[in-house]
């Protein structure tokens, strides 16, 4: 579904953003700022990779934007808006400090989040599935530095469109979505992901990492990804009313994907999963792939 007339002020129950990538010069924390001046919610999840340390630890990037993204969370938090951060693979040294406070942040291994009518939706970053999607190490260098090549090319793409007059685009997504590799690994990863919600007995799970947004329902289990703000600049909220929609906010703005009826999709009848859950793995899970993602 692709709806452009989206409001310039938003009041939403929840809003989940993730792989924002803050130190990393691909990151967009422009469009990002914008998003967070525009949206109230009464709950904010930080799925991972919120700042780069990788890219960080390799060279210092740190433009003005980036440090008011950070003032604008903390801020909300201290408005009282719930922010709850769960760290990802490129910040995982904040796994230290789970359980704690930072501020009005609570920073979790994994948390549930309740739908409106009632859905236990698992939160996760979603490198916890790396150990049970096997790369080869040569596959995984290749795949890493492919992608940071497309991000370069979409770089220079978008500069050239923004001096035409153009909106924003991901050639980077454009390119990947067509590679035949690439998205068998998507899907490989989004089946794992259903395979971890129907073990840990949730109604679904919402994750990042691998810089795909999507929503997509199967076997009565619900897969969300909020996408990311390097290439694709999504975010996925829960509205007043309970649907589920992601949003790409850039110079234009659309829902890519919207849920409207969780209820009629997904099984009511599940037991209790207890906070800590990606601490366990299930054994049944085997998914091998040739293909190469980066998150």
């Amino acid at each position: 579904m692709v709806d452009r007339l989206i409001p310039e002020q938003l009041k939403v129950r929840t809003v989940w953003i993730s792989d924002i990538h803050l130190g990393y010069k691909d990151c967009k924390a422009e469009f990002l700022l914008d998003f967070l001046g525009r949206v109230e919610c009464d709950t904010l999840y930080l799925v991972g990779d919120i700042i780069d340390i990788w890219s960080l630890s390799q060279s210092f990037h740190w433009p003005a934007s980036h440090n008011q993204v950070l003032r604008t969370l903390l801020k909300k938090a201290r408005d009282g808006v719930k922010v709850i951060y769960i760290p990802g693979n490129h910040d995982s040294v904040f796994r230290d400090y789970i359980g704690e406070s930072f501020g009005a942040v609570e920073i979790h291994e994994n948390c549930i989040h309740e739908t409106l009518d009632g859905k236990r939706l698992l939160i996760m970053h979603g490198d916890e599935l790396d150990n049970i999607i096997r790369f080869s190490r040569f596959t995984k260098i290749v795949g890493e530095t492919a992608y940071d090549f497309l991000l370069f090319l979409s770089r220079i793409s978008n500069k050239l469109r923004q001096h035409l007059g153009y909106s924003y685009w991901s050639l980077a997504g454009y390119i990947k979505a067509r590679l035949n590799n690439a998205a068998q690994a998507i899907e490989c990863f989004e089946r794992a992901v259903l395979d971890w919600a129907a073990h840990h007995n949730v109604d679904g799970v919402v994750c990042g990492h691998i810089h795909h947004p999507n929503i997509r329902m199967e076997n009565g289990l619900l897969y969300c990804n909020d996408g990311d703000w390097i290439e694709n600049c999504t975010a996925m909220i829960e509205t007043r009313d309970g649907k589920l929609e992601i949003l790409h906010w850039s110079d234009s703005r659309k829902r890519v994907k919207q849920l409207d009826h969780i209820a009629k999709a997904v099984s009511s009848q599940r037991p209790l999963a207890s906070e800590s859950l990606v601490s366990q793995s299930p054994a049944s899970i085997q998914a091998t792939s040739a293909a190469a993602t980066s998150g």
